[in-house]
């Protein structure tokens, strides 16, 4: 009788033995999974379309002439206010040209030139494409020009050039992708208005040149 309760005793260790290793080995099995991550999702792709393209082109042509107006102003331009605008609109846009300049290389898309001509990169029209940014200002005109003529002429340029840039951002709002990019066309859209505005009220204090 004591006999057979050993070979239980023993049969009940065993069997607990096998047990224990077994739910050992699945603690093994399991624990990697509960450390593998879900599957990684990749990082967002920039999202830009061709319309983004060409407003961060054309516009960094544009700034580009608006910077040589304004430099021009600051050694030929007579009324305090004039000089102070052109200081303004150098402020405002060198550092947006440097942000333009920046979208394209994250989108592996060329710089426009700016050489002499400061000719554009050849780029598809079409309905909903970036409307054109007009001819570029004749600076040798203003060149030959001083104090109020000079100031007159400047407010006349700038005024169609930035009607120019209020219509590039306008286009660009309506059909960008870039939120970035499309941000930015808003804050032109609105600083640049309200120059033509100030320069309006501007161009009608200045005595018009005498023949």
């Amino acid at each position: 009788m004591s006999s057979a309760v050993r070979m239980m005793a023993v049969t009940t260790a065993v069997l607990l033995s096998a047990s224990a290793l077994s739910g050992c080995g699945a603690s093994t099995q399991t624990t990697p999974s509960t450390h593998v991550p879900a599957a990684v999702q990749p990082s967002p792709t920039q999202q830009f379309n061709d319309i983004d393209v060409q407003f961060v082109q054309q516009m960094i042509v544009h700034h580009q002439q608006a910077l040589m107006m304004a430099q021009m102003a600051a050694d030929k331009a007579a009324d305090a206010d004039v000089k102070q605008l052109a200081v303004e609109i150098e402020q405002e846009q060198t550092p947006e040209i440097e942000q333009m300049s920046t979208s394209l290389a994250q989108w592996g898309k060329p710089a426009p030139s700016m050489g002499p001509g400061m000719a554009m990169p050849s780029m598809p029209m079409g309905p909903g494409m970036m409307p054109s940014m007009g001819p570029m200002p004749d600076m040798g005109q203003m060149q030959n020009m001083a104090g109020e003529q000079f100031d007159r002429m400047f407010l006349q340029m700038m005024i169609a050039h930035h009607e120019g840039a209020v219509a590039m951002a306008e286009a660009e709002i309506a059909g960008g992708a870039d939120p970035a990019v499309m941000q930015l066309a808003e804050k032109i859209q609105a600083s640049q208005s309200a120059q033509i505005e100030q320069m309006r009220q501007m161009l009608g204090a200045t005595p018009s040149p005498t023949s």
